[in-house]
């Protein structure tokens, strides 16, 4: 038996009938005008009673019915709607909490839905970034084979693309285990007190041989303390440098390419410019960049590729250090990337 007829039934065993039964008995056994004093007071009392009927139908019965449908609803996984309290009572603020419940389930199914769209572009995106290298290695290593690099000179370009084209499949796998790591909140830091000029001089070197090997110009430009601390990991610090010139590079699309970096001292922290005259980002596309899976229409419609990851764990990795990134571009003059990291204040004093 519902509540509903439970309580209609409850109203007439309790209070109805006791009312009628003594009622009767008065009226048998009354006067006429204590028959219609009784009566009066009958009818008052039935409508109090009737009263209190539809208060507990409208203020219990009919919230219990919502709420009921509304879980209907979330049982068929149907989450599109909005359930409003009445009242500011104990029903009321049930409604409120069931209202939370279901916005949260609802942030829940959409960020599920957002990850499975995620881990489905990086499969594509992965699928086309190893399919590159590979397809670049089996077509030099056929040349070699059917005596095609017949000189030295030829031999030796295929074997150094061969051995490129490894060591970018190599950074793509790389690539993807530290993701790995950021997505599960494990990635393996070790922090230390590091003399951030010795440390971007070494990878200044670094880059710059390799800049170098692709006719590409590369400068480096220290405006800060030798003696400046900073308390980072240098690993990962030399991950956000490499991914960044290596973002750089793929996007260059010129000739006379350029890449510079830039030390600067502000105060109680270092800034960090990396700049190159590139093809630039697209407006509408910078804000995006650092978002995990984000590539610009560029990258989506080039052979470049890209995994749409690099950029997301630079940021992570430096906002793990208490820094910020972010980026300025022109379209078709370059761009710019700018990190600030606070300086160790105890070590430099």
């Amino acid at each position: 038996m519902k509540l509903k007829t439970r309580l209609f039934w409850g109203f007439i065993a309790i209070v109805l009938v006791p009312l009628l039964s003594f009622g009767i008995e008065m009226y048998l056994a009354g006067r006429t005008q204590a028959k219609e004093v009784l009566m009066t007071a009958l009818a008052a009392l039935a409508c109090i009673a009737f009263f209190m009927l539809f208060w507990v139908l409208t203020s219990i019965i009919i919230p219990l019915e919502k709420l009921r449908e509304a879980t209907r609803k979330i049982k068929e996984g149907d989450l599109d709607f909005s359930l409003e309290a009445e009242a500011e009572d104990e029903i009321g603020e049930l409604f409120l909490d069931f209202e939370e419940m279901r916005i949260r389930l609802k942030e829940n199914q959409e960020e599920k839905m957002q990850a499975d769209r995620d881990a489905k572009e990086l499969i594509s995106n992965i699928s086309h970034d190893l399919k590159t290298p590979i397809t670049a290695i089996k077509g030099y290593v056929e040349g070699i084979m059917d005596g095609v690099a017949s000189s030295p000179e030829r031999l030796d370009k295929y074997i150094k693309t061969i051995y490129n084209k490894a060591n970018d499949m190599d950074r793509l796998i790389d690539e993807l285990t530290f993701y790995s790591k950021i997505d599960t909140n494990k990635v393996p830091y070790h922090f230390s007190r590091i003399h951030i000029v010795d440390f971007f001089t070494d990878c200044a070197e670094e880059v710059g041989l390799d800049l170098e090997s692709r006719n590409i110009s590369f400068s480096f430009v220290n405006n800060v303390s030798p003696s400046t601390l900073v308390i980072a990991d240098v690993e990962q610090l030399k991950r956000v440098i490499n991914n960044i010139i290596s973002n750089s590079v793929k996007y260059l699309g010129k000739k006379d390419g350029r890449v510079d970096i830039r030390l600067l001292d502000e105060g109680d922290f270092i800034r960090l410019e990396i700049e190159d005259n590139g093809i630039g980002i697209a407006k509408k596309d910078l804000p995006f960049i650092f978002d995990r899976f984000y590539r610009t229409d560029l990258s989506r419609n080039s052979s470049k590729g890209g995994s749409g990851i690099g950029l997301s764990i630079v940021k992570k990795i430096i906002e793990d250090h208490g820094g910020k990134i972010w980026a300025m571009s022109t379209e078709g003059e370059g761009t710019i990337l700018i990190m600030i990291l606070r300086k160790d204040l105890e070590g430099n004093e």
